[in-house]
């Protein structure tokens, strides 16, 4: 089934909730209003669907393979990623002193969408390549960044992240690798990293690996972790590539899903290469300051694996939506048609078609609006609105990652069961959905752990602040949809109300019983996570009401109107229901998951 990109939806999106004309209003981004998004959406959406997108299928049956440490990535991807290269797209949110197109977060944002639609396990060098970029421009010395970034902005060479050992997975303070430092200022690496997202391939001719190691002196625990680059090969003075560097890929992971993105175990410092014994590296900002920077990666990499659930979701509705009007059974309920007809046209197929739509364009304009606010955040002139725009950002960023790729395998699964039987076959695609769907809430740190980064960081730790500034926000479209003469606006609005106060009340909790209660509040985190995710895309989807209600009356593009006013009455109904039980879970049910003595497990 062929891929198409949703760029009618993205733009109204960018243009209609996150903005776009604002984010255009800022210094350096004048150009990069709604024509150029427009222009930049619509040429990413003609290489993702005719280049990107007939490998999906063909990489997850052939997925490459490994060989003495070398590996061979999925037939056509060699040529796609050059292809994707030479056309800019590696560059496009990168800056332009170091041969970037310097162009917002929000554009970029949508085209890689794009990408991890089109084939997700493809995709996950380029963001890989983005936040290794976007933590050495933070973090490192001008010499490391001249020597290094252009290159990966030109897509010549790769980035990857070195954090997770064997013994070492979430729990960043048990990392064992060591870097010990030389008379030439240079660091000799060692240990083993596993779980390294394209940490070999032959895609590229050199990969940047940022490595998180231990000096011999270094303080026990996360302060005591420093972020080193260490490349494939080493590079000359002139730029020019050189001796093999001690790093060596002992094997690639069988997965469930994803299959065609080589996952690495790397060995560093076991003399295999060419320069001694002990990969050489050079660190990256201080040492001890390791963790601190390589969060930059991490959170690039959380806002994007968010990006890739609403991604695989599109994908997977996409498919379902075609097998649902061709696949004939059954007569329909209604007697509106003689004999058997489409599936399409039955209710719960209907139901389950408009779960996966509401869920991933709610996840949609989540991602987007975050995007619009990260822009803001770091370009803004006026500091205050930057800072406001940050802490926004930042309480988003969980919920991006956790709501979008949590509701991304519920809606692969809808998607599978939509097909019946043929969706358990997998020549029909619509298993790889749902098996590539299973890693995004696990990796770059499980739904948990950004469910307690959301009730540490983001909500006990200024007290509720932020939280409640959202809520006030959400009051306000609360106030427009009640006064509008449209009952769907009406109803909505009642239901986003009892949805906010259900989250007011778990702000409260939380804040009440963080510190006496901890086990009762976080048994609760994840459900917390779920319930404020719902609640800001239902947000975002009763400020879409609004716009499609005022377009759709003035003859505006009365189909795309009517399908919005559709999705969003029924994200009312039957998404921001699940409110309601969630704040009971949490209220309620940690005691419950305490009672029980882990030895009686």
């Amino acid at each position: 089934m062929s891929y198409r990109a949703p760029v009618k939806d993205q733009l109204f999106c960018m243009k209609e909730l996150a903005g776009l004309d604002k984010v255009a209003q800022i210094p350096g981004f004048e150009d990069a209003g709604y024509e150029t998004a427009q222009a930049v959406l619509e040429e990413a959406a003609k290489f993702n669907e005719e280049v990107v997108a007939p490998l999906n299928w063909s990489g997850d049956q052939d997925h490459g393979s490994w060989d003495d440490g070398k590996v061979r990535t999925s037939a056509g991807f060699k040529d796609a990623y050059k292809a994707l290269t030479e056309a800019g797209w590696q560059g496009l949110q990168q800056p332009v002193e170091y041969g970037g197109q310097g162009l917002p977060k929000i554009i970029g944002a949508a085209c890689i969408e794009h990408t991890m639609a089109a084939n997700l396990s493809f995709s996950l060098c380029s963001i890989l390549t983005t936040g290794a970029t976007e933590a050495l421009l933070t973090a490192a010395s001008e010499e490391l960044k001249q020597r290094y970034i252009p290159n990966m902005i030109s897509g010549k060479w790769t980035g990857s992240m070195n954090l997770t050992e064997p013994q070492a997975g979430s729990d960043l303070a048990l990392v064992r690798s060591k870097a010990v430092k030389q008379e030439d200022g240079t660091y000799r690496i060692s240990g083993q990293k596993i779980f390294i997202t394209y940490g070999e391939h032959d895609m590229a001719e050199n990969i940047v690996h940022l490595v998180l190691a231990r000096t011999p002196d270094a303080p026990e625990g996360v302060k005591g972790i420093s972020l080193f680059v260490v490349p494939k090969f080493m590079v000359n003075e002139d730029g020019s590539l050189g001796k093999r560097n001690d790093v060596y890929c002992a094997s690639i992971e069988e997965k469930l899903g994803i299959k065609a993105s080589p996952t690495a175990v790397l060995v560093y410092g076991d003399n295999k290469g060419e320069v001694g014994e002990g990969a050489i590296g050079y660190i990256v900002g201080e040492e001890n300051r390791g963790l601190e920077y390589m969060f930059i990666m991490m959170n690039a990499a959380r806002y994007d694996v968010g990006l890739q659930g609403l991604a695989v979701s599109d994908r997977a509705y996409q498919h379902a939506v075609a097998y649902a009007k061709d696949r004939v059974q059954s007569r329909p309920v209604d007697g509106s048609q003689p004999g058997s007809a489409a599936i399409i046209h039955h209710p719960d197929v209907k139901r389950m078609l408009l779960t996966m739509r509401a869920l991933t364009e709610g996840a949609r304009a989540m991602a987007l609006v975050g995007a619009a606010a990260y822009d803001t955040a770091h370009h803004h002139p006026d500091a205050e609105v930057a800072k406001q725009a940050q802490a926004f950002y930042e309480f988003l960023v969980p919920l991006i990652k956790g709501f979008s790729t949590e509701n991304s395998v519920e809606v692969t699964s809808l998607g599978v069961q939509v097909h019946g039987g043929m969706g358990f076959i997998e020549e029909t695609g619509a298993a790889q959905y749902y098996r590539d769907s299973r890693i995004l809430p696990i990796y770059e740190g499980t739904t948990a752990i950004q469910a307690n980064d959301l009730v540490g960081r983001k909500t006990a730790r200024d007290k509720g602040a932020v939280a409640k500034a959202v809520a006030a926000q959400i009051a306000e479209v609360e106030a427009q949809l009640a006064g509008r003469d449209s009952a769907a606006g009406k109803k909505l609005a009642t239901q986003l109300k009892a949805a906010r106060e259900a989250f007011l009340e778990v702000v409260e909790f939380v804040l009440a019983n963080v510190k006496t209660n901890p086990n009762a509040v976080f048994a609760g985190s994840v459900p917390y996570l779920m319930l404020a995710g719902n609640l800001v895309s239902g947000w975002q989807m009763a400020r879409a009401l609004i716009v499609a209600e005022d377009k759709l009356a003035a003859g505006e593009d009365a189909d795309f109107m009517t399908a919005k006013i559709a999705t969003a009455r029924f994200y009312g109904d039957h998404i921001l229901a699940r409110v309601a039980s969630l704040r009971d879970i949490i209220l309620n049910g940690g005691d419950s998951v305490s009672a029980m003595p882990v030895d009686a497990f």
